[in-house]
């Protein structure tokens, strides 16, 4: 089971990089911010100075459509942001 699922990469995280060296990753809804800064730092080999996590509930939606109702959700996940030490950066697009 990894800790880490998946980076996240919008405009505002790419400019909160390069403004205050922050970082953000989708992760396990059961992870704790101590296994989260130890997953970071083996990874991708920077120090971790804070980890900041939020809890997304699913969003439940509703579609009136001419079948019938249609009702559905979208998944629930954690949100890490970390912010790592000055100096110091993570390079998603090496491995390309």
């Amino acid at each position: 089971m990894s800790i880490i699922k998946k980076p996240i990469l919008t405009e505002k995280m790419m400019a909160d990089s390069e403004q205050f060296n922050r970082y953000g990753f989708v992760v396990d809804k059961k992870a704790n911010k101590i296994e989260i800064k130890k997953a970071i730092e083996d990874l991708f080999g920077v120090d971790v100075l804070a980890v900041r996590t939020m809890n997304y509930p699913p969003e439940r939606k509703t579609r009136y459509t001419r079948t019938g109702i249609i009702t559905g959700k979208t998944n629930a996940y954690k949100k890490a942001i970390v912010q790592i030490a000055e100096g110091q950066s993570i390079d998603f697009y090496n491995n390309i």
